[in-house]
């Protein structure tokens, strides 16, 4: 972990610079891969005011906070519990998306499989729609589809009272399916 200190407007004390290093220091559990882990601490005098402000950059993330007080040491402890709650909700997220992920895997895999260890039991139907099927022309049809910006489009064609169905295909022109041809 690559931790940077800047200090304005005051020259730290050895303690000072020590007690921050340590306590930035504890940010390291966090982290699986350290090398790729910045810390930039800056700490700052104005008048009364302790300012501290932190920037952590590592692999897919970016966090900062920003904490003032009376007294130097209470602002870095502050603004370092802002960055440990920041760290712990991003890698919460982050969990909580791999589980969501691995979820929703492992339904599919249940649904394919049947959850059966030898894969014998076929895909199930999870979803049915009904709707009612309007007669149209095949013209009609294909201006429904594109104009819905659906991939099928299931209607009773006008010329012979069948139900067919029209589809989109890769190359952008359309497709007929007529179950009595």
């Amino acid at each position: 972990m690559n931790m940077a200190f800047n200090f304005k407007n005051f020259e730290p004390s050895d303690h000072l610079k020590n007690y921050a290093s340590n306590r930035f220091g504890k940010l390291a559990k966090y982290f699986n891969n350290l090398e790729n882990v910045d810390v930039q601490v800056n700490l700052s005098v104005e008048k009364f005011r302790q300012m501290a402000e932190v920037i952590v950059v590592a692999d897919n993330l970016h966090l900062s906070a920003y904490e003032e007080s009376e007294d130097m040491y209470a602002t870095t402890d502050m603004v370092l519990d802002k960055v440990v709650a920041q760290v712990k909700k991003s890698k919460a997220k982050k969990q909580s998306r791999r589980d969501a992920m691995s979820d929703k895997v492992g339904r599919m895999e249940a649904v394919l499989t049947g959850g059966s260890d030898d894969g014998s039991r076929r895909p199930a139907i999870v979803h049915s729609d009904k709707f009612e099927v309007k007669p149209m022309d095949l013209d009609e049809a294909a201006m429904k589809l594109h104009s819905l910006n659906y991939e099928f489009l299931v209607f009773r064609n006008a010329a012979n009272e069948r139900v067919n169905v029209l589809y989109k295909r890769n190359d952008g022109d359309f497709g007929l399916i007529d179950p009595g041809m």
